[in-house]
């Protein structure tokens, strides 16, 4: 048998990441071989995640990027057991690997097409079983959205300091002069943001399911059933208008101007640009 130095120890270490200990276990196991070893150590995180496959993964890090014309956004979440591994250096690593992996992917849709997509041959699936093995912990890709722009217009990605809860937005607008004005820009990074504070149910009205407006209509309707009958229906109707303009991102108020709503926000933007802009789709995505 082979002996084990300690330098093929930390050869190894500093290629994998792993503790010293498990290094040296796999290189005895493999006889010295130190690509044998790694698999070994890939083995293991496999093994934790068929062991861990029932563990709930609440933690981790939201990741956004967009591309050099901002024609193509991702927003993605990394999640694991623990904030301790979520703030370790292995895993804020891998986040930012799944974003790089997010915009390499030629899909647009589908969480697997991510992970079998490759980067210098490796693909993401094997960077997340070697963090497994890394932190003992279940890590499995969350959230995942990509936006392609078809014709004008742009993709802004929003992600809090916390990198707990981030939104991704896509502006349409008449021509890519307007979709490259910083007023327009602005704005739409602005309402990124107040995507991620407010979580808005719906883009507009139309948007709200309804059955959670049937259920709404009959808690107004409780609320108010000891009023005269002949006002019942103007008050209910009235706490929809509002329940409306607090729930349907175009009709909330503006978080950094309360006195307008996000509509008339983005209008003005493209009226200052020369043009006009509208909100084609959004998505949110929160860890916790």
């Amino acid at each position: 048998m082979t002996e084990i130095s300690a330098s093929m120890v930390m050869k190894l270490r500093k290629i994998s990441g792993q503790g010293m200990m498990d290094c040296k276990k796999a290189l005895e196991e493999a006889n010295g071989d130190t690509d044998q070893a790694m698999e070994i150590l890939r083995k293991k995180g496999l093994a934790t995640l068929s062991k861990r496959a029932e563990r709930e993964t609440s933690e981790g890090i939201i990741v956004g990027r967009i591309s050099d014309d901002r024609k193509v956004g991702v927003l993605a979440a990394l999640c694991c057991e623990t904030d301790f591994a979520a703030k370790s250096d292995a895993f804020i690593e891998a986040a930012g690997a799944l974003g790089d992996y997010a915009m390499a992917c030629r899909a647009d849709d589908g969480i697997e097409n991510v992970l079998e997509t490759a980067i210098n041959s490796r693909m993401l699936k094997d960077v997340l079983t070697e963090l497994v093995s890394k932190t003992g912990e279940k890590t499995e890709v969350g959230d995942f959205a990509r936006f392609r722009v078809a014709g004008a217009g742009f993709v802004s990605v929003y992600v809090h300091f916390n990198q707990k809860v981030g939104t991704m937005v896509e502006i349409e607008t008449a021509d890519d002069n307007i979709a490259q004005a910083d007023p327009v820009r602005r704005t739409a990074a602005d309402i990124a943001m107040h995507i991620t504070v407010t979580n808005p149910l719906a883009l507009d009205k139309d948007g709200i399911d309804s059955k959670t407006l049937e259920r709404e209509r009959a808690i107004y309707a409780e609320q108010v059933k000891d009023k005269p009958a002949n006002i019942i229906d103007k008050i209910v109707e009235g706490k929809i208008k509002k329940f409306y303009a607090e729930n349907c991102l175009l009709e909330q108020a503006f978080v950094k101007d309360d006195s307008k709503s996000v509509r008339q926000v983005l209008d003005e933007a493209a009226t200052q640009a020369g043009g006009r802009a509208s909100i084609k789709r959004y998505v949110r995505f929160a860890i916790g």
